[in-house]
């Protein structure tokens, strides 16, 4: 039993930048929920193992890769199936906030939008929940935070509430567009939040994340870190030193400034700075 308790971890948090959504990453093996209920939603992912509960008068089995997701007010429970437990990651948006995406999505008002099905098998969904609990553990930067929310709560709702709402037409907005793409130019080094450039835009944050990636390619936090990473080269080639470099461009330190530089040059840092000295 010890040794059954020794596997159990749990790592909850609050991310103060999105409403204080809460968020919880967990191991349980011999933990039992006792029957409780959310004031907002709980919606997560199954990592490993399976996850047993009841929930609106039936008894569920959540395998590894399923969507669990509980509308608010409802009581539920949780318990391991299998007796190596199971391992998942969960997110607690607010009833509000999944209204207020809902009526992005559509480009309408809507209610508090209701999911039927406690568990989904929806592989790409279930690895965008999952990626985008990790971007929020990692603490990236306000507006890739918000962005990776919207767009995966809103993919979310399209796919699976009870409603079937439709995404609203995409209205181009070259003007709106150009006005961001300036201001990240200018204002790259800062901690630029979706809102502020959605207000720029005079657009939706959710309006502005699909125009954009339509009209650039890419969504905003993307479009920022590859500017980022331009100016970067150039205080590299000039030889400042990489602490330095992350600093000045807006990096939260020089292992973040690292990963996003391979990943777009293909080198780190440094080696690109040697290669150029």
């Amino acid at each position: 039993m010890a040794q059954r308790l020794a596997l159990e971890t749990a790592t909850f948090w609050r991310d103060p930048a999105l409403h204080n959504l809460e968020l919880l990453r967990a191991t349980y093996v011999t933990h039992v929920y006792a029957p409780h209920m959310h004031e907002g939603f709980a919606i997560g992912v199954i990592e490993r193992g399976v996850e047993r509960f009841s929930y609106r008068r039936a008894i569920h089995d959540a395998p590894a890769g399923a969507v669990v997701l509980i509308n608010p007010g409802e009581p539920h429970t949780g318990a391991a199936a299998l007796p190596e437990g199971w391992t998942y990651r969960m997110l607690y948006p607010a009833a509000e906030t999944l209204r207020q995406i809902a009526s992005a999505v559509t480009g309408r008002p809507r209610d508090v939008p209701f999911f039927a099905e406690p568990v989904i098998t929806d592989p790409a969904l279930a690895l965008s929940l999952l990626r985008l609990h990790a971007t929020l553990e990692a603490q990236p930067t306000p507006v890739e935070r918000e962005s990776q929310l919207l767009m995966t709560l809103g993919h979310l709702i399209v796919r699976h509430a009870d409603s079937h709402p439709h995404l609203a037409h995409l209205r181009p907005a070259p003007e709106a567009v150009r006005r961001v793409r300036e201001y990240l130019a200018e204002h790259y080094a800062e901690a630029v939040t979706l809102r502020e450039l959605a207000s720029l835009a005079d657009l939706s944050p959710f309006h502005l994340l699909r125009v954009f990636s339509a009209t650039a390619g890419l969504p905003p936090h993307a479009y920022l870190t590859q500017v980022r990473v331009s100016r970067a080269k150039g205080l590299l080639v000039a030889g400042m030193p990489l602490a330095q470099v992350a600093a000045l461009t807006g990096f939260t330190d020089q292992s973040h400034f690292t990963r996003h530089f391979k990943r777009i040059v293909g080198v780190p840092p440094g080696h690109y700075a040697r290669a150029a000295s």
